[in-house]
């Protein structure tokens, strides 16, 4: 399959990809709302608890003492996971579109001379060479790995998922990020 057909996969594979990432960002954003409704609620419960502690006496004022509940600041703590989850999702999203813009902006790019003539290189594929990635294509140019050691294919074409050089850290593919917000959302 030559480059132009390797495009089309990846491009053809695009609203699809986008769809769902929209879908996650949807999920954690429902996922978010309701969590810190339920601690705003708890925090202007636990406020009223307070005052009426102290116009009843029942408290003393010492500031150190009074905070909200462990379970209010882990609520919060929890709100900000999901939020920083859907920040690299909205990230991730950028970066493959903008990969997929910029292969495209390459593409497209009108020759200053006169190409060199082509050369058929047909080499015989092994039909029993591994394939991996989205485009489900075996190993070429750079490739990122996912980290979760349960991915189902585990090896990613950068150009496929908007990876642009090496990631720092751990790199989630799409699908295994998509499981994870999933399972964190609930």
């Amino acid at each position: 399959m030559g480059f132009l057909e390797d495009f089309q996969a990846s491009v053809e594979a695009l609203p699809a990809m986008l769809q769902r990432n929209y879908s996650l960002m949807r999920e954690l954003d429902k996922s978010l709302q309701g969590v810190q409704t339920g601690n705003e609620q708890r925090c202007q419960q636990e406020i009223e608890d307070i005052k009426h502690g102290l116009e009843s006496g029942s408290i003393t004022y010492d500031p150190a003492k009074l905070k909200f509940s462990d379970e209010a600041i882990e609520e919060q703590k929890h709100c900000v996971r999901i939020a920083d989850e859907k920040v690299a999702l909205a990230s991730q999203t950028y970066d493959l579109v903008d990969a997929h813009i910029q292969q495209l902006d390459q593409t497209a790019k009108v020759p200053t001379e006169q190409p060199a003539p082509a050369i058929d290189l047909e080499l015989p594929v092994d039909p029993n060479e591994p394939t991996y990635c989205l485009c489900n294509q075996v190993s070429y140019g750079e490739m990122v790995a996912c980290d979760n050691n349960d991915c189902k294919i585990e090896w990613y074409h950068f150009g496929c998922v908007g990876v642009k050089e090496h990631p720092k850290g751990k790199w989630y593919c799409p699908s295994c990020i998509g499981f994870q917000k999933k399972r964190k959302g609930k």
